[in-house]
């Protein structure tokens, strides 16, 4: 039985194209450039045939395991929840750090999905699971390698 792992529909989109580019595009390259590295001739000492050799079997295993996550994956579709006005899985939450009065804006994601530079944060993450089932005004702490932070929920939204 495989264990299911949440995640957003965009996630899950992007793991399939993720895919079909590796074996639609990429996996007919490789094909391709280790016909031709054979023609070089001698396989023992081609240099050619060896890195495409490597290339493929990184690019099969790369397939297996995003083969593996989309049959693992439980799609949550967060605009199709009621809004509820309670942090969940797929939420865009903005909080104010108390101490900085800074403002962050983050998206509740699936591990894979993470990502800082979309402020896309892991339900597994610290400030994830202190926000999952609060409300807008809620007053989170945070533990973080520095010490603990508290964040004020501002705004919640299924987008």
């Amino acid at each position: 039985m495989f264990k299911k792992v949440p995640m957003t529909l965009r996630g899950f989109n992007r793991l399939k194209s993720e895919l079909n580019k590796l074996k639609y595009i990429t996996r007919p390259s490789i094909v391709e450039a280790i016909a031709n590295a054979r023609q070089l001739g001698d396989l023992k000492e081609n240099a050619e045939y060896h890195a495409a050799r490597e290339e493929q079997s990184f690019c099969e295993n790369k397939i297996g395991e995003i083969e593996n996550k989309l049959l693992c994956a439980e799609i949550i579709d967060v605009t199709k929840i009621p809004f509820r006005g309670i942090v969940i899985f797929g939420s865009t939450v903005t909080v104010l750090q108390i101490c900085t009065n800074n403002i962050f804006i983050y998206t509740i994601v699936g591990d894979d999905e993470a990502n800082c530079k979309e402020c896309s944060i892991s339900v597994y993450s610290p400030m994830s699971r202190a926000l999952i089932g609060r409300k807008k005004n809620d007053i989170v702490t945070v533990n973080t390698p520095t010490g603990s932070v508290e964040y004020l929920i501002k705004k919640i939204e299924y987008i």
